[in-house]
Formats: structure tokens, C-alpha cells, sequence
């Protein structure tokens, strides 16, 4: 992708879509950021920029996050790192979703911080020759990567022999929470004493990591036992609400930094009766007006959604008719004044009144996080320094 001076990110032809856009507020997201940073003061913070930035884009993300002070940044794809480095990222960066055959010496030789979880992986790493940077993960209670509390004190002892002939320096211990979202469970509490046993271990082994980690969005904001040396928030960064059931995003004080819209791209009267999109199953009960929204589930728009959820024209919500197709989607505009080219807003703060990507993730039975995450590669992102306003063609 190139950018232009407007900021926007264009495809190698340059084709520009009017159809729809991806808003990010570059100034919502610093804002996010130093709302993360008051919130873990004695922590560092880490920014993670995986899945694309959930969604924002992860090379204008990681560089403005960078611009911002932010020491660390986080991926879970080896590719996820190897991009960031190749945009010129060379900051500390850490990526920790690896699986055996992994070749980890392009990041040993990108100086890339790999998590290590198992034995496979260290050895994996030892093979490269080193030096290279590990995080060991401990499984407190997830139950998805890391290892186990039977595994650890053998992956704690090789590690140490591993550091002791120089081919590989621990640089971290962590683990990751399950329930930090909900704070009357007693689950976050049992991980951080297992998360303390493992730290306890390494220490006996004669690990000395500078850090340890085990803080994501929610006990950022929540849980400061939690916190230690380094704190990894994703979702929040980009102003949702990581635990919706205890506070909105306002709440938080973080600000949604994404705001996706398109254009109508035609409108037409239909009677009674007038069947809408596939199936069948959709039919008007009085004349009405309809809407064709051209994005779809190709965009990243749930295809679940199609019944429940709602988008605004000209500062009003309107229902969505019929299941979402690959490219489109149809809304009820009866009542309004609107035309073929005006604006639909599917989710963005809420400041104006329009949904937000967590109404869209009630409407789909989901969560904020799948929203934002899914947006697809056909829909460019546009990129300002303020909250935005207006419409601005995109490249795709």
C-alpha cells in the first residue's frame, strides 16, 4: 500500500472507491493511548498492533503509537512482526503465535522478541544460533498457549542452559488472563497466584527476566495486581470497551477511533408485499422505501446481523432488511429524504448518534473485537489527526 498527502491508504492502481471508508482518528488513539498509560503509570506499555491493528491498520498504527512514546509493540503472527520491521519499525517488539516448523531466524536476525511456551519452540529458537530474545509463557489458566505448571520447571531449566551458553537471553515471564473483563469472578485472582508460582520457579532456576507480564485491555483498566512490569492492551487502544458488561468506552474514558461509512448507492420505492434480498424471507408490509448500502460480508459486515442491526442516514437510525449479501446490504428508508449518494454511518463513536461497533456486536451476538477485526482488505482505511467529519473519497 502507498499513502497519499491526504492520508488515505491506496492500492497499487490507485483505483479510488467512493462506495464506503474506514475512518481512524489518529487523535482518538493517542488520546486512548495516554488514557492506558495513566491507568498502569509504574508499567510500561505495550501496544498490540495484531490482526491489523484490530482492524485500524497496523503500520500507520504502529508508527503513530511509536510517535506517541509507546516502547513495545505486540503482534501474534511472525509475518505480523517481519511487516512492521520491513516498514522500518525498530522498536521492542514481541510475537507469540508460533507453531512447529516455525524458521524463527528471520526474527532472531530482525530482533524480534519471541514468545516460548514449549519445548519445540525453544529448541526451534536455539537452533537459529542466537542471540535471541524470549519471552517464556506460562499457562496459568486459559488453557491455550503456554506451558503447563507439570512443563515449566523443564522449559525454565533448558531455557537457563540455553542462556548460560548465549544463545538465547529470557527477557520476560507471562502468561495471559481469561476473565479479566469480569471482576466479580475470583478467576483473575487464581491466575495471578499461578502467575507468581511460575515467576517464583524461574527465579529458583536463576532467570532474572527485566519483565513480566500478564496484563491485557481489561486488567489494564481494572485490575492494577495485575500490572507489573509491562501491560499489553489491544482493543482499548482503539477505544472500545474491553469489558462492556462493567463500563462503555466512555466510561473508561477511551474514544472509538474507527468510524466506518458508505454511500448510498441507489434508492428505490417498492410496494407491499415487495420481497427483500435472498430467501425470501424478508418482505415489506406497506411501501417503502429501500436502500442499497454496498458493503457486505466480503467488507467484514456480519452476515448475522442482517435482521437486528441498524445504521444511520442523515442523523437517523434505520433498520437493516433482510440477511446481509457479500456486497451489499439493504435498509428501510421510509420517512426520509434521502438520495443515491448520501452518507450511511454503520458504526463509529456514538457521539452523533450513530451505532457503535458494540450495538453491532449485540446485533450480531458477538463481541466489540470480531466488529472491528473482521473489516476486510477491499475496504481502505483514511486516516485523520481529528475526529472526522465530511467525506472524502478512499483508495482501494
Amino acid at each position: 500500500m502507498r499513502r497519499s498527502q491526504a492520508g488515505e491508504e491506496q492500492g497499487a492502481v490507485g483505483v479510488v472507491d467512493l462506495r464506503a471508508e474506514a475512518v481512524v482518528d489518529l487523535a482518538a488513539f493517542r488520546s486512548n493511548i495516554e488514557r492506558l498509560r495513566a491507568a498502569a503509570p509504574t508499567s510500561q506499555l505495550m501496544v498490540v498492533v495484531k490482526a491489523d491493528a484490530y482492524g485500524h491498520g497496523a503500520a500507520t498504527c504502529a508508527r503513530e503509537a511509536r510517535a506517541a512514546g509507546v516502547p513495545w509493540l505486540g503482534t501474534a503472527l511472525p509475518g505480523e512482526a517481519l511487516a512492521l520491521r520491513a516498514d522500518g519499525d525498530r522498536g521492542r517488539l514481541l510475537t507469540w503465535l508460533h507453531s512447529p516448523g516455525q524458521d524463527f531466524a528471520p526474527l532472531v536476525a530482525a530482533e524480534v522478541d519471541i514468545s516460548v511456551g514449549a519445548r519445540w519452540a525453544l529448541d526451534g529458537v536455539v537452533a537459529t544460533g542466537g542471540p535471541a530474545r524470549v519471552h517464556l509463557k506460562v499457562d496459568t489458566g486459559l488453557g491455550r498457549g503456554g506451558a503447563s505448571r507439570e512443563d515449566w520447571p523443564a522449559l525454565v531449566a533448558a531455557a537457563r542452559r540455553a542462556e548460560r551458553d548465549g544463545v538465547v537471553r529470557v527477557v520476560g515471564i507471562w502468561s495471559h488472563l481469561s476473565c479479566a473483563d469480569d471482576p466479580t469472578c475470583d478467576c483473575t485472582a487464581r491466575q495471578i497466584a499461578a502467575f507468581e508460582e511460575a515467576c517464583a520457579v524461574a527465579r529458583a532456576a536463576g532467570l532474572d527476566p527485566e519483565l513480566r507480564h500478564l496484563a491485557n485491555s481489561a486488567a489494564t483498566l481494572l485490575t492494577p495486581a495485575a500490572h507489573y512490569d509491562l501491560v499489553r492492551p489491544g482493543l482499548a487502544a482503539y477505544g472500545l470497551s474491553p469489558a462492556p458488561a462493567v463500563a462503555t468506552a466512555a466510561g473508561f474514558g477511551l474514544r472509538p477511533a474507527l468510524t466506518l461509512r458508505a454511500r448510498l448507492s441507489a434508492v428505490k420505492h417498492v410496494p407491499a408485499g415487495h420481497t427483500v434480498s435472498y430467501g425470501h424471507a424478508t418482505a415489506t408490509r406497506r411501501p417503502t422505501a429501500l436502500g442499497l448500502v454496498p458493503l457486505g460480508y466480503a467488507d467484514g459486515v456480519p452476515r448475522g446481523a442482517g435482521r437486528s442491526a441498524e445504521v444511520s442516514v442523515g442523523g437517523r437510525r434505520v433498520g437493516i432488511l433482510g440477511p446481509v449479501a457479500m456486497d451489499q446490504f439493504v435498509v428501510d428508508l421510509t420517512g426520509l429524504d434521502a438520495s443515491a449518494g448520501d452518507e450511511v454511518v454503520l458504526f463509529g463513536p456514538g457521539a452523533d448518534g450513530e451505532p457503535t461497533a458494540e450495538d453491532w456486536a449485540r446485533a450480531a451476538g458477538t463481541i466489540g473485537y470480531e466488529i472491528v477485526t473482521r473489516l476486510g482488505s477491499r475496504l481502505a482505511r483514511r486516516y485523520t489527526a481529528e475526529s472526522a467529519t465530511g467525506w472524502s473519497g478512499c483508495s482501494g
